[in-house]
This record gives C-alpha cells, sequence and structure tokens, in this order.
C-alpha cells in the first residue's frame, strides 16, 4: 500500500440550517484512504456515513441552507485537488471518471426506462470518448467478469427484470467501468440474503485487486465489515470516535459506541434474554459479557419430525401447498406456462411457537408467508386452522378469520399510508371488524397499543415520514396486533433495520408473545436473527423446505447441503461466534 493518500478529509463539517436554527451533522471528521485499501466507515443510521460519501464527490446542494467547513482533497497522479472548491468542469472529470460510487439502493438509482447497458456505456462514452459499439463490448465484458450470467442478454434487460444481487453488480459495473482510483460503496449489502451478501463482499475484494483501486465501504454491520476492510472509522452523530485496523477495532474495541455495535448482536445470546442496545453502553451500564453457549446434541428424532419438545395442539397445518405464478402465455396454443414459487410444501405450526423461516432471496419465503393469510391463491394443496380448510370457508368465516391471522409486512414505510395518521392507521382494523366499540374506546386501545410497543402516545398525532424505521416498524406491529390475532406472520421484520434497533424491535417481539401470547411464523435471510429468536426452524429452497427441526439442533449440526452454505455465509463468524468476543 502506497503511503502517500489518495483522498484527505481534514476538519470536515455539514450543517443544515433553517432559519437561524443549524444542525450539525457531521462534525469536523478527518481520516485518509491510501491507494488500494479499503478503509470501512461504520455507524448507525443517521450517523452521518451517507452525508460523508455524497460529501467526497459534492453532491450535496450548494446552498445556504447547507453549509461546508473544512476540506476534502484528492490526489490524481502528483496534482492535489480540493474537492470542495472545485469548479463544476473538474467535478464531472472526477464524478464516474475518478471515483465511482454505488449508491444504497440499486433499484432507486437505475434508471428504469434504459437498458441496463445502455446506463453502463453512457459512462465510458462520456468519460472515455469512445463509440458505441467499442462500449457495448467492454461492458459485455465487464458484466461476465462481475459473474452476471448471459452478459449480451443482461445487456439488453431492463431493471426490473433482474434480481437484486444483479441490479448490485451492474451498479457495480456502472462505477467501474472507467477504472477509477477510488470506489464508494454506500451500505450495498443492506436486505440482501447472506449468500448474495457473501458474493458481493468477495466481488469487491476481486476488484480490489484487478482494477487496483482503493474502497470506501460504508455499513451499519460490523460483522460484514471484518470480511474485508483493513482499517475500520467509527462514526456516532457527526464525529469519528474510534479509528484503527479491524482486527484491533473487532477485538479490542475502545469506544462505548464501538462495543454497543460488537455486542447487540443477537447471536450472542441465548432465546428469550433480553439483548443490549448501544444506548445501554453508552450510558455506561454494567453490561453482561456474552458468555459460549453450550452445543446440544443433534437430536434427530425432533429434527426429522419437526414438532417442539412439549407436546401442544396444531394451530396450523401445510398439506403438499403449492402457490404457482404466471410466466409466459403461447400465443398460437393459448397455453399459459407457470413457474411454482413454493413447490409441495408441508408442515405444522402449534400453537404459542415460534417458527422461523429462512432462505435465500427468491426461494419463496414470502408468497409462502401470504398465501397462509389467503393474500395469495394457492395451485395446489390445502391449508387448515384448527382443523379447518381456509378455501372452504363461508365470507362471513374468512372475514372472521382476518381478526385472528395477520401480517407485518417487510417495508413498514410502504405499508403505511402517508397522507393518514399513525393513530388513524392502527385504528383502521379496529374500526372494520370492532363496529361496536366506540370512537372514545378505540382512541384508548391505540394509545395502550403505543405504549405497549414502547411508543409515546403523542405518535397518535404523527404522520409516518415523522417517524424513524425502528419507530415505524412498531407502527405496523401494533396495527398487527390491534385484533389481538392467534397468528403473526413477520415478513424480514428487522432485515434492513441497524444493530441497535434491530436488538430493540427483537426484544420488542419477545415482550410481545408474552403479553398476548400470539403464535408466529418469522421469515429471515438472517439464521443469526432467527436463532435468537425462533423455536424451530423451516430452511427453504427453490421453493422446497430442505430441512427442519430445533433451532440449536439446525443450527450447530445443519443436514442439508443449502443450510450449511447459509450458515457459511453468515459474515464475521470468526468474530461474532458465541463466547469468542
Amino acid at each position: 500500500m502506497s503511503k502517500s493518500p489518495l483522498i484527505q478529509v481534514e476538519n470536515f463539517s455539514v450543517s443544515f440550517c433553517a432559519g437561524e436554527n443549524c444542525i450539525r451533522a457531521i462534525d469536523s471528521i478527518s481520516f485518509t484512504i491510501f491507494p488500494g485499501e479499503i478503509l470501512a466507515l461504520v455507524g448507525e443510521s443517521g450517523s452521518g456515513k451517507s452525508l460523508t460519501a455524497l460529501s467526497i464527490l459534492q453532491l450535496l446542494p450548494k446552498s445556504p441552507s447547507c453549509l461546508q467547513e473544512g476540506h476534502i482533497y484528492f490526489w490524481d497522479g502528483q496534482e492535489k485537488i480540493s474537492l470542495t472548491e472545485s469548479s463544476f468542469e473538474t467535478l464531472r472529470y472526477i464524478r464516474g471518471n475518478k471515483i465511482g460510487m454505488v449508491f444504497q439502493e440499486p433499484m432507486s438509482s437505475l434508471n428504469p426506462v434504459l437498458s441496463c447497458g445502455r446506463q453502463v456505456t453512457e459512462v465510458l462514452c462520456i468519460h472515455k470518448k469512445i463509440t458505441f459499439t467499442e462500449a457495448k463490448k467492454e461492458v459485455i465484458q465487464l458484466f461476465a467478469d462481475l459473474a452476471l450470467p448471459l452478459p449480451e442478454k443482461i445487456f439488453n434487460k431492463f431493471p426490473h427484470q433482474l434480481s437484486g444481487g444483479q441490479q448490485q453488480r451492474v451498479m457495480i459495473a456502472m462505477a467501474i467501468c472507467c477504472k477509477p482510483a477510488l470506489l464508494i460503496c454506500d451500505e450495498p449489502t443492506t436486505a440482501l440474503d447472506t449468500i448474495v451478501q457473501k458474493n458481493l463482499l468477495q466481488l469487491i475484494l476481486t476488484i480490489r485487486v484487478k482494477y487496483q483501486i482503493a474502497v470506501l465501504f460504508i455499513s451499519h454491520d460490523l460483522g460484514v465489515v471484518s470480511e474485508l476492510a483493513d482499517r475500520i472509522a467509527v462514526l456516532y452523530k457527526g464525529n469519528i470516535v474510534e479509528t484503527g485496523l479491524t482486527h484491533t477495532i473487532l477485538t479490542s474495541p475502545q469506544h462505548p459506541y464501538t462495543k454497543g455495535l460488537l455486542l447487540c448482536r443477537p447471536v450472542l445470546y441465548s432465546p428469550n434474554e433480553k439483548l443490549p442496545v448501544v444506548q445501554d453502553f453508552l450510558e455506561g451500564k454494567d453490561m453482561p459479557q456474552p458468555v459460549a453457549k453450550k452445543i446440544p446434541p443433534p437430536h434427530q428424532a425432533e429434527m426429522d419430525a419437526g414438532k417442539p419438545t412439549i407436546p401442544v395442539k396444531i394451530l396450523l397445518s401445510l398439506h403438499s401447498v403449492k402457490v404457482a405464478y404466471p410466466v409466459h402465455k403461447h400465443f398460437s396454443t393459448k397455453k399459459q406456462e407457470a413457474f411454482l414459487a413454493v413447490n409441495n410444501v408441508q408442515f405444522d405450526i402449534y400453537e404459542g411457537e415460534t417458527v422461523g423461516l429462512v432462505g435465500a432471496s427468491g426461494c419463496g419465503k414470502t408468497t409462502l408467508g401470504r398465501a397462509l393469510l389467503g393474500l395469495m391463491p394457492l395451485s395446489g394443496g390445502q391449508i387448515l386452522f384448527k382443523g379447518k380448510n381456509l378455501a372452504d370457508l363461508s365470507k362471513q368465516e374468512a372475514r372472521e378469520m382476518k381478526t385472528r391471522m395477520q401480517i407485518v409486512f417487510q417495508d413498514p414505510y410502504s405499508s403505511l399510508n402517508p397522507m393518514i395518521k399513525i393513530g388513524d392507521a392502527i385504528a383502521e382494523p379496529l374500526r372494520v371488524h370492532k363496529r361496536s366499540m366506540g370512537d372514545y374506546a378505540i382512541k384508548n386501545k391505540v394509545v395502550e397499543l403505543l405504549e405497549k410497543t414502547g411508543l409515546d402516545p403523542s405518535f397518535y398525532h404523527r404522520y409516518p415520514h415523522a417517524c424513524s424505521g425502528g419507530q415505524r416498524q412498531r407502527i405496523v406491529i401494533a396495527r398487527a396486533l390491534a385484533l389481538e390475532p392467534e397468528f403473526v406472520v413477520f415478513d424480514e421484520s428487522v432485515s434492513a433495520l441497524d444493530l441497535s434497533v434491530q436488538a430493540q424491535v427483537l426484544n420488542l417481539l419477545n415482550s410481545l408473545k408474552k403479553i398476548f401470547g400470539f403464535t408466529a411464523l418469522f421469515i429471515s435471510h438472517d439464521l443469526s436473527v432467527v436463532q435468537y429468536l425462533s423455536d424451530r426452524l423451516l430452511i427453504m429452497d427453490k421453493g422446497q423446505i430442505v430441512e427442519m427441526g430445533d433451532t440449536a439442533a439446525i443450527y450447530n449440526h445443519p443436514t442439508s447441503t443449502f443450510t450449511k452454505q447459509l450458515l457459511a455465509a453468515i459474515p464475521g463468524k470468526k468474530y461474532f461466534a458465541s463466547g469468542t468476543l
């Protein structure tokens, strides 16, 4: 690694002003990135990570409401360029050509009306001044280097036709096609399953070596950055509180905030043990250190039967369930082709238990969860709720069944109407299904639900945009529990949350289970989360259940090849396995 810096940030600050009131989002931070190294910038949501990345490329608005102080320098060979004082022409030369960026949401960052290949060739044609034919040849080769399947076809496909992992690779191709000196990756693995995540991390390491570029990797997850970073800078409320080599930060953290980020991971704690949150460490509370858990022997009989140790009543039973999506219709024969998203699935869920449904993206988890609640039509098989076939219910019975089964969708923001206040959103199912309740009783019930989910009653009059991600997650959980259902499906409810908020939501779910006594199906791609929360696990791959049984038995003694792949892909296992910290 060269001793001369590539990027140098000196006492840099960003403030946002409204009238005389100014909020300092980044406060006098300083750090250096050297050629060829990977620096990870780590912190929770709102700590200033993305603002720092946008500031390097000077993508923040230049206006009196956004004040920048300090300096950011970029070395282009022997030339030292001040990015904070550069002209538009200089910045246009640097953006994409010398510094590439992979934004957080690939689907919202890619143009939906242009093909993927067209978007990448545009960068080459502008910066390298080559023809479209030459650019197309380079892009197809780049797609092949990034392990995109059938790169010639991907070139002509639109973003919505690709998976999340493929979209992310197209974004990476766009960022590195001009072979920049620095690649900025802003949360590139958020909400991706562990296998796709591991492949992307390996891809970034390969790019770093092949193209000899430095990487600024932004993440809220120390487990992810442990897999690839040379150094880590920890950002808290706009301040860099700790910087050091990756191994040093992960094994000997000095700042309470860093310790909190390390020790609030669910994989370190036993089920039903309350998870610490970052605030506990900042307040200097005496937190117990995680201890190594005893690995139980595999209970093959339990794993084969897929039943809990204590016999209880079956709440939900699936028999050869199939769900198909139409794919293509032949105009000549009018024959409809279909894709089996859920194929011949059968298992039982027992009263009072929490079952984890785990699998990679696209395996059919969400489709199955929605089918359980009648939100997706079955193509075959039966779903029985307390012995009654859901397909045979009358309209009145089906309406009554909706009060007994609820779902918490993956994205809490899109689950809430931005035009409706929080209180009215939670009250809506009560007004529809509990018509005998008066307005006063409904309002009291909503306030009670807000308090039980850890929110202040003042949230009753707020709108969704005025709430954080963790608060919105609590709101949709409160709405799902308004009718006190017997069965609740949680679809990736913590996948995009930073670790501290994730710990808060997991603690909340454990406490709400004790209060309301519901049975839960927890859908996730993260085995470390479901290992903490679930009594039993169902492992799903390509529409089928490939393994089921006791959580500890599967986690410590997996039998299927796919389960072993999922476990091997969990980031940071050498640092975050139970008892290693």
